[in-house]
């Protein structure tokens, strides 16, 4: 299991127009073999941030999704970004 997750920066009067950008890409990943959840979202107090949340099988099947990454304009609009990947071992009840 592999979880990639964190924050993204754009400028807080485009944070609306980039999510929406980010539809078709979170459907296909939703469909994608081995993504087990992948959202994007606002963040409710910071008006720039933009969270991350991806869950996948295998890292083959992310790299498989990814291809060449995010469009250009996707790219362009990000102002800085934290975000990891996190290799899970085992998944338990809280």
């Amino acid at each position: 299991m592999l979880i990639v997750a964190g924050s993204l920066y754009v400028d807080p009067a485009g944070r609306d127009a980039y999510l929406a950008s980010c539809l078709d890409t979170v459907r296909q990943a939703r469909s994608a073999p081995g993504c087990v959840d992948f959202a994007v979202s606002p963040d409710p107090v910071e008006p720039g941030r933009i969270n991350v949340y991806e869950r996948w099988e295998s890292e083959e099947q992310l790299l498989a999704f990814r291809g060449a990454g995010p469009a250009e304009e996707q790219t362009v609009a990000i102002l800085g970004a934290e975000v990891h990947r996190y290799l899970i071992s085992a998944v338990e009840a809280p």
